[in-house]
């Protein structure tokens, strides 16, 4: 209501006296002036701040997830010294903030007591020469002062403007972000369920490189995955195993040949589409704030509680499941931290099976199982995933070893592709993996 008080006081006090009223013409630009002098310099400090405070959330959450390293390594002292000056920071800069709105309504005010001594000493000097009432400068004053105190609520309010500001700022560059990765302009669709659509993956002489690399992350990758048929990717450390798998479902995107899905070029389909028919289970498994049963219906809603024990059961994680006091509807805390992490990755390889898709990647997801877990999972999934098309990256031989085809990447180049027994005897890199893990019999 500030802005329609201060309008209808203006109105009212030049209808008392036009000539009176002029001292508005000097009173409000001089307040106007002084606020947005405050908030032009305001604006940079409060993108500063929210900066500070960026930092000092960042130092926060590196101190909560990684105490157990900070007290390993006995780094509490150093922590905290991190922490304090981050804070420092942020407080050196909230105190030049306030510094500068703690100077605002002085001014303000002693603009106002001006306004007041003069509209009255000019007043007097008018009703002294008859050129109005006394009245009338007993109403003008009145009114001045609606104006003046709805200046100054205004003010009030106006002094988030500038925090607004720099947040809306903010929030603006991330909306406006486009998508490095997005749909065509005539995007394509896979063929319903038919004999069309089988689940086909065909890498055609696949190049990527990551933004700003020189070197290539992979390099004229060529090989084809068909349905029934499970592709193990296997390699050092650094040779691009899980990039390989992560073009599959577009997290990026390839720079150089083709990724076919039954004939099409992935990057010409609805992306929606392609994520349907993809179950994926990454590296690092990711469980979502709510109950088991909500985290499994994640890739499809209409699951039932039998389709959910029967995924728990591929996944080797039905009994723990059943132990919990709430079964399928135990909580699940924020990223799964109140399970295991063996129980983690089953719960997200249970969420892919789901999903019920034509094509599943396992990103090195049996990490933290045991050895017989893993092999009750291998052979469960072998039967239930018998209709799809099924990658898996691992660094375990045992995992991988009865594959229908290992793919062996060496600094991003394909140097073998075959079977087990066939890798055995024609390449040297798969050869060193092996015998690093296994005996020679072992192997064999």
């Amino acid at each position: 209501f500030a802005p329609m008080m201060a309008i209808g006081g203006l109105i009212m006090a030049v209808r008392q006296d036009g000539p009176l009223s002029l001292t508005l013409a000097v009173i409000l630009p001089l307040m106007g002036l002084v606020l947005g002098l405050i908030i032009v310099r305001a604006i940079p400090l409060f993108q500063l701040m929210q900066k500070r405070l960026d930092r000092i959330n960042q130092v926060m959450r590196e101190k909560l997830t990684g105490v157990r390293v900070i007290r390993a390594f006995a780094r509490t002292e150093y922590e905290e010294k991190r922490f304090e000056q981050a804070n420092q920071e942020l407080t050196d800069v909230g105190l030049r903030v306030m510094r500068l709105f703690a100077l605002m309504f002085p001014c303000l005010f002693g603009i106002i007591n001006l306004s007041t001594v003069s509209i009255l000493y000019f007043g007097a000097y008018r009703v002294d020469s008859g050129g109005m009432p006394i009245g009338n400068l007993t109403a003008f004053l009145a009114y001045v002062m609606q104006i003046l105190i709805s200046v100054v609520m205004a003010t009030m309010l106006s002094s988030f403007i500038p925090r607004a500001a720099a947040a809306a700022a903010r929030i603006q560059e991330v909306l406006e972000t486009k998508p490095s990765i997005g749909d065509p302009p005539v995007p394509k669709f896979f063929p319903s369920l038919d004999g069309k659509r089988k689940g086909i993956v065909e890498f055609r002489e696949v190049e990527f490189h990551y933004p700003g690399a020189e070197e290539p992350v992979l390099q004229k990758i060529s090989f084809v995955a068909r349905p029934g048929q499970t592709t193990a990717v296997v390699g050092s450390t650094g040779s691009g195993k899980s990039t390989l798998v992560n073009l599959i479902p577009r997290l990026y995107d390839v720079t150089g040949g083709a990724i076919l899905i039954d004939g099409m070029d992935i990057r010409e389909v609805n992306r929606l589409e392609l994520w349907r028919r993809i179950g994926f289970v990454p590296q690092r498994a990711f469980l979502f704030s709510g109950t088991v049963a909500s985290n499994l219906r994640y890739g499809n809603e209409n699951a039932t509680d039998e389709e959910l024990w029967h995924a728990l059961a591929v996944a080797q994680a039905k009994e723990f499941v059943e132990a919990m006091p709430g079964g399928l509807y135990e909580p699940i805390t924020q990223g799964g931290t109140n399970v295991s992490g063996g129980q983690r990755q089953r719960l997200a390889i249970a969420r892919a099976l789901v999903k019920k898709a034509d094509v599943y990647v396992f990103d090195d997801c049996f990490s933290a199982l045991d050895f017989k877990t893993d092999s009750l999972l291998r052979a469960a999934l072998k039967q239930e995933l018998a209709h799809a098309t099924v990658f898996i990256v691992a660094q375990r031989v045992s995992t991988i070893r009865h594959a229908d085809q290992i793919l062996v990447l060496e600094n991003g180049v394909t140097v073998g592709l075959g079977t087990h027994e066939e890798l055995l005897e024609t390449c040297q890199t798969y050869q060193e993996i092996v015998y690093s893990q296994l005996s020679a019999e072992e192997a064999a």
